[in-house]
């Protein structure tokens, strides 16, 4: 019984009118309600320490993970060889 319910759900469900995706596109209004503003502002030089500093820790995050990814490397490279040994 209960899978006859769920048909006729689906059934009303799909019945509903749908907006169109190219409806949507075509009443779309570029740059309507769309306001960046910064209040704040920065020298040259803060600017260029804060792009070194966020450059230095992508660095060191990219080498940390490059480490984990050999030894995980590694260990499976061990794993599958004594596997075969046995």
């Amino acid at each position: 019984m209960s899978s006859i319910s769920g048909m006729i759900t689906s059934l009303k469900n799909n019945k509903r009118t749908r907006v169109s995706t190219f409806e949507k596109m075509k009443n779309f209004k570029e740059g309507k309600n769309i306001q960046v503003s910064f209040d704040k502002k920065s020298t040259p030089d803060r600017l260029k320490r804060i792009k070194e500093k966020l450059q230095a820790e992508n660095k060191k995050s990219l080498r940390g993970n490059i480490i984990i990814i050999i030894v995980a490397i590694s260990i499976i490279i061990y794993v599958i060889g004594f596997v075969k040994i046995l």
